[in-house]
């Protein structure tokens, strides 16, 4: 696999993850926390990357909702890259970095970060997936309606790190 950039990844015992000794922080403002629970698990006790996904578009669409003043609506989710397991009892926090805004449609990055709570307060947060999320702004028909023209001084404002 070839990752350009920063975000390099190693493939080491069929799981993907980050560099050893990286001390990354989150990219992005803090959208949403939650905890991860036994509902949301595959087989192999490890909580689902769609559960995580959908997550991560929760947080995006409100920070979208509030650049736009109104009804957002997703459009893509690409670029996904799961680096490390989430377990149950972890808190998973979204991060949310505003990256371009167009006539309706607005791109944000997004990242999900995991730490577990119980028996382990001394573990490092870890990121274990980024993706590229889209927006639309739709109006009360649906239909793709302008971001408002303010809303271009808050990629400045709601986008830098927290």
């Amino acid at each position: 696999m070839e990752v350009e950039g920063p975000d390099r990844v190693k493939k080491t015992s069929s799981r993907l993850k980050e560099p050893a000794g990286s001390n990354q922080k989150p990219d992005g403002l803090l959208v949403l926390r939650t905890l991860a629970m036994p509902r949301d698990t595959n087989p192999n006790g490890d909580i689902f990357g769609g559960w995580i996904m959908s997550q991560m578009d929760i947080g995006g669409g409100l920070l979208a909702s509030e650049v736009a003043e109104g009804s957002v609506v997703t459009v893509t989710a690409d670029k996904m890259t799961f680096l490390h397991p989430v377990r149950v009892g972890d808190t998973v926090c979204v991060y949310a970095k505003l990256l371009r805004i167009g006539r309706s449609s607005m791109d944000i990055h997004l990242e999900a970060w995991a730490k577990g709570l119980v028996d382990d307060f001394a573990r490092d947060r870890r990121r274990v997936t980024t993706g590229l999320f889209r927006y639309v702004a739709i109006d009360k028909n649906h239909r793709p309606r302008p971001v408002p023209a303010r809303a271009r001084n808050k990629i400045d404002r709601r986008s830098s790190s927290a």
